[in-house]
């Protein structure tokens, strides 16, 4: 029995030992059959379903890189034009439009006004009465000056009288430059009793209805000398020049003169009221003169008054 058991251990260590040789001479022919077993199910899998790999693998080779690869191209292209092409254009006008836009529309603004400036005053150059261009000679100007020369003003009813307000300032004086308007923008009315103003002034007169002092070639309103006779048509200096000239005669003098070239048409009654303003300001705009509106330096010397 022992033999017997012997004998099939031997046996089985013999075979064991001659499988074992086996496989470790062949190891390329064990793996074999596995690796064609793969390559048969790769060869297998595409003749069950033969559309899906001709259309499969074809439109996602042949399509759909395509397209993936133009479409980051157009992005590229996209983004590379954009910035050289609109930044050319749009970097240097962005930023600036407004401004120069703005400034433009300005300097245009100011070149038209100065235009039109000049424009009006050409044309208002061109358009004065026949009179006017060839403005009065010598003999007119003695011949108004003699008929005024005894001439006294008369109080007008139609004519209102300014009343005292020692805030009063001349409308637009402070626009006049220049020192012949210099007695305009510093105006204020005063107001005292007869004796300050004899202790104060020389020549104190009596025109149209109102008292006067005369200082430094200008007829100023006195107000408060004689409550009585506080009729003044016009709160401001008139001027008379050096040889203080009678206000109500200048006055009467310049009215005759402006009816002449045509501006006044009213009556010379030698009152400086709104008709004799409104023509002194149209021939003042007509001659390049401050509109001031009353008897001053450069218009009565326009005039050939003074």
């Amino acid at each position: 029995m022992q033999k017997l058991i012997t004998l099939l251990t031997v046996c089985s260590l013999t075979l064991a030992a001659s499988v074992q040789a086996k496989e470790q001479t062949n190891p390329a022919e064990a793996k074999k059959p596995q690796k064609q077993k793969s390559v048969q199910k790769q060869q297998v899998a595409p003749r069950q379903n033969p559309a899906a790999n001709m259309r499969g693998p074809k439109v996602h080779a042949e399509h759909k890189a395509p397209v993936i690869q133009s479409n980051a191209k157009v992005h590229t292209d996209h983004n590379a034009a954009v910035p050289k092409q609109n930044l050319r254009r749009m970097t240097p006008v962005q930023p600036n439009t407004p401004a120069n836009v703005q400034s433009n529309k300005v300097q245009k603004h100011k070149e038209q006004l100065q235009t039109n400036q000049q424009q009006q005053q050409v044309q208002a150059n061109n358009q004065l009465p026949a009179v006017q261009k060839n403005k009065l000679n010598k003999q007119t100007i003695q011949k108004i000056q003699a008929q005024h020369r005894n001439f006294h003003a008369q109080r007008n009813s139609s004519v209102a009288s300014a009343q005292f307000n020692q805030n009063y300032q001349i409308n637009g004086a402070q626009n006049w430059s220049g020192n012949k308007y210099q007695v305009f923008r510093s105006y204020r009315p005063q107001w005292h009793d007869q004796g300050w103003w004899r202790s104060h002034h020389r020549r104190l007169s009596l025109f149209g209805g109102g008292w006067y002092f005369w200082d430094g070639g200008y007829w100023y309103p006195a107000w408060g000398y004689d409550n009585s006779a506080s009729y003044y048509p016009y709160d401001g200096p008139i001027y008379s020049g050096p040889n203080a000239r009678p206000a109500d005669q200048v006055v009467a003098d310049v009215q005759a003169a402006l009816q002449e070239q045509g501006y006044y048409k009213g009556e010379v009654d030698g009152l400086l009221g709104p008709l004799t303003r409104e023509a002194l300001a149209e021939y003042q705009q007509a001659n390049g003169l401050y509109a001031t509106q009353t008897i001053d330096q450069p218009t009565l010397s326009s005039l050939g008054l003074g």
